[in-house]
This record gives C-alpha cells, sequence and structure tokens, in this order.
C-alpha cells in the first residue's frame, strides 16, 4: 500500500495545485463578487421568463415569448433532469464558477498527459501550459461559459481514445463514455465538433498504424469500444441533442427557404455570416507574440505612449489625457473587433516545434496536420478557397459561426505535442544528435520570428485600423492617430522581445536539463515557473481583479428605466415592445422586463431573422403591429404608445394566398393585416375561397397566458380565420377547440393562425413536444449505465492494485 500512497501523492498534489492556482487567480469569488460577463448578462434577460415559469409553475416551459417574439427554449435555458451526469459535473467543478471551468480544464488535461506516460510532476506543468491559454480566460471574460465548460471536458475524453486505441478498452470506454457526455451535457455543440477534428487525427493515424503493424483486430476492438460509449455519451444527452437538431432546422443555422443572395446560402449559415470573425493569416503569429496586432480592441497606452505625449502637447489636462489614453483602439487586425489574441504561449510553441524535431512517433504529423488545417480554417473569409468548400461540402460545418473559434484545436495539439516531446527527453530516449539539430532548429525558427518582429516588424506594416478613419470622421485630429499607430508598433516590439525572452530562457533550461547540468526536479520546478509566468500575466490583461463586480450587480444586471417602469404600468394583456435605444437585436436586456422583439441569441428562428431583414429593420409599421407592437423606447425617458397594436389575437375578411417564401415576404410590404392574412399554399387547402366580412358581434381575446400556454375565449357568428401575433413554429405547439385538437397553420409569415368553427368557443395552444418525456427516460438510462461503468473502472483498478499488494 506504500507504494500505492506514493504513485498518489503527485496526484494529490496536482490536484491541491490546480485548485489553489484557480483561487488565486479567481480570488475575488472569495469575497462575494463575480466576474461581470457580457454574455452572461444577456442570458439573463433572455432566460428571465423561463427562470420565472420555472419557479412558479414547477416545470419546463420549453418556450419564451421574451425573445424575438417567441422562440423554442431549448437553447436559451432548459434543464433535462434525466441526464444524472449533470450531479457528476457538480463533484468535478469543485471550485465556484468561473474558476471551476478552469480547474477541471487543468484536471483534464493532466488526466490526459498521464495516461500519455509523462512523468506526473511534468504533467503538473503541461497542464499549466495549456490550461492557462489566454483564450480560455478572454471567453470567461465574455461570458462564453458554455463554451469553456465543454473545453474543460475535451482533453480526458481524448485520454479515453488513446486508452481504447491501446488496447485497455475498459479504461478508454469509460473515460470517453464519461467526458463526452460531461462535454455535450456542457451544452456547446461548436466545441465538441471542432475537438471532432482531434478525434478524427487520432483514429486515421491509429489506423495506419494498426495496418503497417498488422493489428488491424485490435484497433477494430477500440473503435467498437468507443462507439459504444459515443452511443451512451449521446443517449444521455439525447434530450438536449435531439431539440437541439429539430430547432436547428427552423433556425437561421438551417436552410432559407428564399432563392435571393444564393451565392451567399449553405445548407446553415449564411457564409457572410459565419465567417464574420476570421482571423487574419499574419495575426496567426500571435499565437507566439500576444500583442502582433494589438490584442483587444481597446487597450491601455499608459502615460509613457506617444498618445499621452500628443494629447499633452496638445492643451488636453493630464487627467482627460489619462483617461482617452485607457481605452485606445489598439486592435489593427482584419476581424471586426476583438476581446484579445489566442495566445498559445511562446515556451509551448518554442516546445511544439523542439517536439517535431525529437519526436520519433508519426502521430506527430497527424496532430501538425490538423493543427495547420484548423489553422488555415480560422482564416474564414481570409482563405476562402477551403473555406467554401467546407461550408458547402462538410457535414455539420456550416452550422456554427465565428470560424476562428476552431484555432481551440491549436490551443490543445500544440502543448500536447510539446509535453509528448518533452515526454521523450525526460526519458532519454532523444540521442544528442537528434536533439542538438532540433534544438538548433527550433530555437532559430521560433526566436529567429520574434527578432523579425523586433528589428524589422516597424517596416512590415502600416498599422492602420478601419477604425481609426471612423474616429478621424468624428472629429479627432489625424495626427494624433500617427501617434496611435507608433503606440501600436512598439506594444508589437515589446511582446515580440518578452516572447524572445522566455524563448531563450526555456531553451537554456531545456539544454541544461539534456546535458545533465540541472536535476530533473529544479528543471520541472524551473519550466512550471517560467510557464506560469509566461501564461499568467498575459491572462491577466484579459481577465483580471478588474473584471469582478459585486455579486448583486451579476445576479441582478439590469435596472428598470422610466420607460421599462412606465411599460409595467401596463398590465392589461401580454404585448411586445420594441426597445430602439439599444442594438435591439444583440441586447436582451429588454427581455428582462418585457416580450420583446428583439433579443440576444446565435440560434434565433430563421424566419424571424429574415422578417428583421426586409421588414422590422426598415420600420414596416403593418408588421410591427401584426406582432402586437404596442411600445417602442427610443432615447429619451418615456416609451413610445403604438395604437396601431393589432393585439393577441383578431379575425380577417381574406386570405392572400402565395406560392413560395419569396412571395410571403414580398406581400408584407403593402397589406392590411387587420384585413388579410398571407398564407402559404401549403397551409391553404381550407381557404382558397375564403371570404368572411366581419360582423360586429365577432370577438377574440386573451383569457389565460403562460409562456407554453394560451388561452383565448371567441364569439364568431360563422366560421373566420383568427390570426393569433405569436410565433409559428411547426413542432410541438398543439392547438384546441374546446379540447378537440384542430389543426393551426402559419401566416404572414412568422404568425399561426386557425380557421375557426362559428359559436362561442375556447382555443388553446399549449407547447407539448412529445420527445421532451421519452427523452427523459433516455437521459436516465444512459447517463446512469455510463456512472455505473465509471465507477466499475475505478473499483476495477483499485481491486487489482490491491490483488497485487496481497
Amino acid at each position: 500500500m506504500n507504494i500505492f500512497f506514493k504513485k498518489t501523492i503527485p496526484h494529490v498534489v496536482a490536484v491541491i495545485l490546480f485548485f489553489a492556482a484557480t483561487y488565486i487567480y479567481f480570488s475575488p469569488l472569495l469575497y462575494d463578487k463575480g466576474v461581470a460577463q457580457h454574455d452572461i448578462e444577456q442570458f439573463r434577460g433572455s432566460a428571465k421568463e423561463i427562470v420565472d415559469h420555472r419557479a412558479e409553475f414547477e416545470e419546463e416551459p420549453l418556450w419564451t415569448n421574451s425573445m424575438f417574439g417567441g422562440m423554442p427554449a431549448y437553447l436559451i435555458s432548459t434543464v433535462y433532469k434525466g441526464n444524472l451526469l449533470v450531479k457528476v459535473d457538480k463533484v468535478l467543478q469543485l471550485a465556484k464558477q468561473p474558476a471551476g471551468f478552469i480547474f477541471f480544464t487543468l484536471v483534464g488535461f493532466y488526466i490526459l498527459l498521464i495516461v500519455l506516460g509523462v512523468n506526473p510532476w511534468l504533467s503538473i506543468v503541461g497542464a499549466f501550459a495549456y490550461g492557462l491559454s489566454s483564450y480560455f480566460f478572454i471567453v470567461i471574460a465574455a461570458g462564453h461559459n458554455a463554451k469553456i465548460h465543454a473545453i474543460s471536458y475535451v482533453a480526458p475524453m481524448i485520454a479515453g481514445i488513446f486508452l481504447a486505441f491501446r488496447g485497455k478498452y475498459i479504461g478508454g470506454f469509460a473515460l470517453f463514455a464519461l467526458f463526452l457526455g460531461l462535454n455535450l451535457n456542457a451544452g456547446h455543440l461548436q466545441i465538441t465538433y471542432y475537438a471532432g477534428f482531434i478525434m478524427l487525427a487520432l483514429g486515421i493515424a491509429f489506423f495506419v498504424k494498426a495496418i503497417k503493424e498488422k493489428t488491424v483486430l485490435r484497433f477494430s476492438k477500440g473503435v467498437g469500444v468507443l462507439l459504444l460509449a459515443l452511443m451512451l455519451a449521446v443517449g444521455a444527452n439525447f434530450s438536449r441533442l435531439y431539440f437541439s437538431w429539430e430547432s436547428g432546422k427552423y433556425s437561421i443555422r438551417g436552410a432559407s427557404e428564399l432563392t435571393s443572395q444564393e451565392k451567399d446560402r449553405t445548407s446553415g449559415l449564411d457564409k457572410e455570416y459565419a465567417t464574420a470573425w476570421s482571423y487574419g493569416k499574419v495575426e496567426t503569429l500571435n499565437l507566439l507574440i500576444p500583442n502582433l496586432m494589438g490584442g483587444a480592441s481597446a487597450a491601455d497606452f499608459g502615460t509613457d505612449s506617444h498618445t499621452y505625449k500628443f494629447l499633452k502637447q496638445n492643451g488636453v489636462p493630464p487627467s482627460q489625457a489619462r483617461s482617452m489614453v485607457s481605452q485606445m483602439p489598439a486592435y489593427w487586425g482584419p476581424q471586426p473587433m476583438t476581446s484579445g489574441p489566442v495566445y498559445i504561449g511562446a515556451i509551448v510553441i518554442f516546445l511544439f516545434a523542439l517536439s517535431m524535431f525529437v519526436i520519433d512517433d508519426k502521430l506527430k504529423w497527424y496532430l501538425l496536420g490538423v493543427t495547420l488545417l484548423t489553422i488555415m480554417l480560422a482564416w474564414g473569409r481570409n482563405f476562402m478557397p477551403l473555406t467554401d468548400f467546407f461550408l458547402d461540402y462538410f457535414p455539420g460545418y456550416n452550422k456554427f459561426r465565428t470560424v476562428s473559434m476552431i484555432l481551440y484545436v491549436a490551443e490543445f495539439t500544440m502543448p500536447l505535442l510539446a509535453f509528448l516531446g518533452l515526454r521523450e527527453i525526460f526519458n532519454g530516449k532523444v540521442s544528442k544528435e537528434r536533439f542538438m539539430n532540433g534544438f538548433k532548429w527550433s530555437l532559430g525558427i521560433v526566436a529567429g520570428l520574434c527578432l523579425i518582429f523586433i528589428v524589422l516588424g516597424g517596416s512590415l506594416f502600416s498599422f492602420q485600423a478601419d477604425i481609426d478613419s471612423r474616429y478621424i470622421a468624428s472629429g479627432f485630429p489625424a495626427e494624433m492617430f500617427d501617434a496611435v499607430r507608433l503606440d501600436r508598433q512598439s506594444m508589437m516590439r515589446a511582446d515580440a522581445f518578452r516572447s524572445l525572452v522566455f524563448v531563450l530562457l526555456t531553451g537554456g533550461a531545456v539544454l541544461l536539463f539534456y546535458l545533465k547540468k540541472i536535476k530533473p526536479a529544479y528543471f520541472i520546478g524551473l519550466l512550471g515557473v517560467l510557464v506560469i509566468a509566461d501564461m499568467w500575466t498575459v491572462d491577466k490583461r484579459y481577465l483580471s481583479d478588474d473584471n469582478f463586480v459585486p455579486k448583486s450587480k451579476v445576479t441582478n444586471p439590469f435596472v428598470a428605466s422610466s420607460a421599462d417602469r412606465q411599460i409595467l404600468a401596463d398590465t392589461t394583456t401580454y404585448f411586445r415592445v420594441y426597445n430602439r435605444a439599444v442594438s435591439t437585436f444583440n441586447d436582451a436586456s429588454t427581455s428582462y422586463y418585457h416580450k420583446s422583439i428583439g433579443g440576444y441569441h446565435g440560434a434565433k428562428l430563421r424566419r424571424f431573422q429574415e422578417l428583421i431583414d426586409y421588414h422590422i429593420s426598415r420600420n414596416n409599421p403593418a408588421v410591427l403591429n401584426m406582432l402586437n407592437t404596442r411600445y417602442l423606447i427610443d432615447e429619451g425617458p418615456i416609451a413610445r404608445y403604438n395604437p396601431g397594436a393589432l393585439g393577441n389575437a383578431w379575425f380577417v375578411n381574406s386570405a392572400l394566398i402565395v406560392g413560395s417564401a419569396d412571395e410571403e415576404i414580398v406581400a408584407l410590404d403593402n397589406f392590411k393585416p387587420l384585413e388579410t392574412a398571407i398564407v402559404n399554399r401549403d397551409f391553404a387547402e381550407e381557404l382558397e375561397q375564403y371570404n368572411a366580412p366581419a360582423s360586429l358581434g365577432d370577438t377574440i381575446y386573451l383569457a389565460d397566458y403562460r409562456a407554453n400556454r394560451l388561452v383565448y375565449n371567441y364569439t364568431l357568428s360563422e366560421p373566420r380565420l383568427a390570426v393569433f401575433s405569436d410565433i409559428y413554429y411547426p413542432k410541438g405547439w398543439v392547438s384546441t377547440v374546446n379540447g378537440e385538437e384542430i389543426e393551426h397553420i402559419r401566416a404572414n409569415y412568422v404568425l399561426r393562425a386557425m380557421l375557426l368553427p362559428a359559436g362561442s368557443n375556447e382555443v388553446v395552444f399549449e407547447f407539448k413536444p412529445k420527445m421532451f418525456a421519452i427523452g427523459y427516460r433516455i437521459d436516465m438510462a444512459a447517463s446512469l449505465l455510463i456512472i455505473l461503468a465509471a465507477l466499475g473502472c475505478v473499483g476495477k483498478g483499485l481491486f487489482e492494485e490491491w490483488s497485487r499488494k496481497n
């Protein structure tokens, strides 16, 4: 048992170090503070109605009317209670969030390196090299919690693949099933999809190796084990995945029915939208030099900057000049804006280059290949031949926006290869000739790049940004931007020098260790200090103590304005608000208090997005009225009442039958929604001859409202077509008249309509997706099997260890 405990010590120390480092970085969490995260604030706005409904009725609404007129809640906030992995996730994410995400990112990469035979103490350093990547802290600052949550489980998931392909089927099955299940539960399919590139590269590498070594049977068993694990992981997340798939078909990630702009269309996102955030080719070098292109869009130039001196020389008071230079447009790359670079680390880049020379395993070429491929895919619109091919032909690729996110693959593969190379050096498996040759080349390449930017960087670029002209047009002197460009140049040179220093120090440490001039323990300690010093200081540029605010401000981010309070005083019925005082369709603050026609979401319904593009953005009054937009908020304290809003439902006299989506959306240009409904021929079977003049006694009103259940009472002297100011969605909504199910149709491009029988009756719309109850049982069964398999694997390992000692 003493040997067992001795082996366990490094793992315990690793967890303690990761926990301590996480809380040192996120220390304000200990003082009742939280991170001010833009996207989490927006989430609180978008999910407010859902959360309130869940609390009041103790059920999942699965739908919300608070954003974009109405949309499924699956990708906003839905609790899938059948998935027991949620409970496992809470255990693994020990620290307070978002610190817990970084904690398990460190733990996960440590597990991977241990599986790959890296010395435990060296694995601790490797975990910091990976887990302190600047991108992880940038996404936390932005509030992309689901993204970093999913990332935290990728490394141990990949560890399961290595185990399975190396014949350790039980451990591989347990690790892959558990951590793929947890990854999917995190709810960021784009990260899972990009991790698939790594899995594919590994699969090809092991397949080729199996053919050469004639071990195809073992490879086939590994594939079988992983496929079974995949089935269970998918099963545990069946509900989440099914509803993501179903809703995706009707969201902006699905195909459009419109035929305009066909060159920009794919079967998923439009190309322009998908590639809006594309990394520049030269910008890729900020993986090595963080401030190569200015870092974040806005940065503090400081009082030693050329810009500050220019402002003082031109009569700007020191306090005002200091305030101005604290938020200067530093970024001059090709992206619309950025929160910071994907800095992988000068040390990691050097060790990655060295490993390409010293590793003998052919696996390195597959990892290098997937690294280079995904870097080129991150270029997006800056390398359209490759991007077009993947958007048009690679399954699923066009369902995701922000192609630069695929750089995550390089963030994973480069530190992985770096520490696999150190494993070979540490274990004495690299000949002196091979080491010295690799050392010279890798040091020359990486240090040489840094030197080029130190010496020649100022003459290679203009340091101009598109935003400069906008500043000048708004009244800033053009001469000031000469100073700004000099500061951008200084930032690049300073960070190039910084990276050079870390490369040289690391190179020196590796050389001394290889030549046995320093002991292994000292080398690991020195390397750990260098890695943390390199990464930590860059991370603090983008997520520092300044990002923390009182917890109360995190949980209640939106203060009601006078216009909000005015609207909230109107409790007569359910209506919508058009807030033009904010970026309407990129802001969910309005949804915190009201039912908004705007919002913030990356998977809004495709037809509603097209309604925005063609009509709402042009303030088409007929469209605003049919959406029951009762109030408009502009700059100022008073909300403007819209007397034309048509209410929750109304009867129309006639139906205009059209033959296509193009005709539908064009017909909204000049129509009277109170008199006519525009209906696609696909829904017009009973409306071809429809003509029903109004009768004085005809009434319809909303009698009861819930997010997922709407009750209307009406009186009719003869059958008429009713139009409801709620969003049509083809899956899940069940409509009944006096308890008898009657089909409703789509009208006016996005709304619901129903041909109602005469009499005084009750209409009920209820959102009841059948697969939700079925999915609960599938989630429960599959997740339970995964947990039992994981516990069994741990138990087997402990029993075998006990058997060896007794």
